[in-house]
């Protein structure tokens, strides 16, 4: 997909969603994004981009609520005539020890990461088939796309990035031939807030690559996922290599 001239839909991700945010904007491709609770940040990666020449859009929505999702993306599609790529990046990424999972907590985390990426996709599917094509690019995580939990107290969020998979498998199957569903599973890309320097070694130690990847390498691999015209149902690790150790 030639990127120029199209327009783009980004649900969340202040931090990497900037760097998708720019990526995008500096191939030509006009922007909607959406925010939560983080307005100050989404208008700077708009005015970041319409600086290099494109449009862009600021829309305020709650991710798991479907008539707000419905609402921003209509309004997204309306502002610019169209509707051609979705990137996914709403999530929430907490630690939950066992003995304190229940029903809230469970369902903030599905909520979260999983159904707002079904409810968003299932509304912008429609514009994209209308135009005869589409992309849509999911967030999991490199330790479900891996097939592994690894780390205690994640229960939660580890079902729901899996979760997440499954559904760009099946998305892909059901939206073809015209919307191609893919994601990307980050690694050690930004350390977390409140990480220790000791906590960041460690990291790097067990990361083949030796370093923290940046989110640049993220947009790298959204790019690439909503140019290509043959790759759909696959979520592509960008980890360093780290689920090698």
């Amino acid at each position: 997909m030639d990127l120029r001239g199209k327009a783009a839909l980004l649900n969340g991700g202040a931090r990497i969603g900037q760097a998708v945010a720019a990526a995008l904007s500096r191939r030509g491709c006009h922007l909607a994004l959406t925010w939560r609770s983080s307005r100050e940040a989404a208008q700077r990666t708009a005015e970041a981009a319409r600086a290099v020449g494109v449009k862009a859009e600021i829309l305020q929505a709650d991710a798991r609520d479907e008539s707000q999702v419905a609402d921003v993306v209509g309004r997204a599609a309306a502002a610019f005539g169209r509707l051609d790529i979705l990137v996914n990046m709403a999530s929430t990424y907490e630690s939950t020890p066992v003995e304190r999972i229940d029903a809230r907590v469970w369902s903030e985390a599905l909520d979260s990461n999983a159904r707002s990426a079904l409810l968003f996709s299932l509304q912008a599917a429609s514009f994209m088939k209308k135009t005869g094509a589409g992309r849509i690019v999911n967030f999991s995580d490199w330790l479900p796309a891996s097939g592994r939990p690894r780390y205690r107290g994640y229960v939660p969020y580890y079902t729901a990035k899996a979760a997440v998979a499954g559904l760009t498998q099946s998305l892909a199957l059901d939206l073809a031939p015209e919307v191609l569903v893919n994601a990307v599973a980050p690694g050690p890309i930004v350390p977390p807030d409140g990480m220790t320097p000791e906590e960041e070694e460690r990291v790097i130690a067990a990361t083949p690559l030796r370093r923290w990847g940046g989110a640049e390498e993220i947009a790298k691999a959204v790019i690439f996922l909503v140019e290509t015209d043959f790759v759909t149902g696959e979520c592509i690790r960008v980890d360093g290599g780290r689920h090698l150790y």
